[in-house]
């Protein structure tokens, strides 16, 4: 098998774990609150990065960090995965999964803008028009396509959405600066959140004995999105020989979701969902290769 095969391979299997997390974490919310569900899938994504970092051999570069490496760490680590995936779950839990999942899917969107600043990088006039077309389709989305009857499901968890693709995109941006092993730089991103985690937790939701149903899901959430799949990925940028091959892969996700949405979660598939999702695999293709 070529490198470029063992990439998309491995992309593709990133993929599929991705495309089932939307329901997952649905299906979790109905036994287990947003802190909590960040809360055991953090404890074990935790547990699945150190098993990865001693199959790698890189535990003993743990021995050897700095204080500056934990103070990137605890700034990183309450980016993502404390804020990032709190509003996040906050946003699954108020909207519909199919919702939800769309809109947070624009934060390839928000990158684009954020580097203007931050980076400072110029958008092409294609990438203006991507950016507007895709803003549009998120207001077709909440309205479920309603645009003149101004009703939105959930205005605050559309907010939670959208909110959830500025901290993604932020926390891609300033790990640009970030000259650490990526495996352990986040498995020390994630040691670092389970702080604010727990002390989120305790001050908003308290403590109870967690359903058995909502642990499994939120386990499988540390193990495919947060441990295995961010590890595969990584796998699969290191084969490629160009990465916009497997880049564009991700935009299967999306189609992917909506039917496992359907199928387990039972949610009605609007058809605004389904005349907004194609466009924008397109715009966000023209966004990569632009």
């Amino acid at each position: 098998m070529t490198d470029q095969k063992r990439a998309y391979v491995y992309a593709l299997i990133t993929v599929g774990l991705w495309s089932t997390i939307v329901s997952a974490s649905k299906i979790s919310l109905r036994y287990l609150r947003p802190a909590e569900l960040l809360f055991v899938a953090t404890v074990v994504s935790i547990f699945v990065l150190l098993l990865i970092l001693v199959s790698q051999k890189k535990i003993g570069q743990l021995a050897v960090l700095t204080k500056k490496d934990w103070v990137c760490s605890f700034q990183y680590g309450f980016l993502n995965p404390f804020l990032y995936y709190l509003i996040l779950f906050k946003a699954y839990d108020l909207l519909p999964a199919q919702q939800a999942q769309i809109i947070n899917y624009t934060w390839a969107i928000t990158l684009t803008l954020l580097s203007i600043p931050f980076l400072g990088q110029k958008v092409a006039r294609m990438q203006w028009l991507a950016i507007m077309v895709s803003y549009f389709g998120v207001f077709v989305i909440a309205t479920r396509g309603n645009l003149f009857a101004m009703s939105f499901d959930n205005p605050r968890g559309v907010v939670f959405a959208l909110t959830s693709t500025v901290i993604w995109a932020l926390y891609w941006i300033l790990n640009t600066r970030d000259g650490r092993d990526p495996v352990i730089g986040i498995f020390l991103n994630f040691i670092c959140a389970l702080p604010f985690v727990i002390v989120y937790m305790l001050l908003t939701e308290g403590v109870r004995i967690l359903p058995i149903q909502g642990v499994a899901g939120a386990a499988y959430i540390g193990v495919c999105e947060m441990g295995v799949g961010f590890v595969l990925w990584l796998k699969a940028m290191k084969y490629t020989d160009n990465t916009a091959k497997i880049a564009n892969l991700i935009f299967i996700a999306p189609f992917a979701s909506l039917v496992l949405i359907y199928f387990l979660v039972g949610e009605k598939i609007y058809p605004s969902t389904f005349a907004v999702t194609s466009p924008k695999v397109l715009v966000k293709s023209i966004l990569t290769v632009a």
